[in-house]
């Protein structure tokens, strides 16, 4: 990667949505709760969630990732209060997509994930990129 690619690869935005991520004091008594790694890079984020009406109440993230999977961590803290499980798995969905090529960027609420676009060209950093809404949805199944 010349540093050209890196520059890109880890704009300011980046970094400053990386050094601002939401929601990381934990739950008190969480409803439920899940831990994601991302195998090729060992990025991990672990997940709590309470629940109302089938709808994201109360949010905790604990990251451990790189600067790409810290800044998707904030964009989907910023915003998965009140979220469904479907509007997760729409995101993760539509954010996969994205990453690889095959899809815009997701709708709003999510729209700054337009600033990880960069990343389409390094598949090995999507998996920490989709480890928030995958923890997310892991917890929604936990009982």
């Amino acid at each position: 990667m010349s540093d050209g690619d890196l520059f890109k690869l880890y704009s300011q935005r980046i970094l400053a949505l990386a050094a601002d991520i939401p929601h990381t004091a934990p739950l008190p008594a969480p409803h439920h709760t899940a831990k994601k790694r991302a195998p090729l890079c060992g990025s991990t984020v672990e997940v709590a969630l309470d629940l109302k009406d089938g709808r994201i109440a109360g949010y905790s993230q604990n990251v451990r990732a790189c600067a790409l999977g810290q800044a998707s961590a904030a964009i989907f803290g910023q915003n998965v209060i009140g979220r469904s499980r479907a509007e997760v798995q729409k995101l993760r969905d539509d954010l996969a997509l994205m990453l690889a090529g095959q899809g815009p960027v997701p709708d709003t609420p999510f729209g700054d994930y337009e600033v990880l676009t960069a990343a389409q060209d390094y598949p090995n950093r999507h998996g920490s990129i989709l480890l928030a809404p995958d923890a997310t949805l892991m917890a929604f199944e936990q009982d």
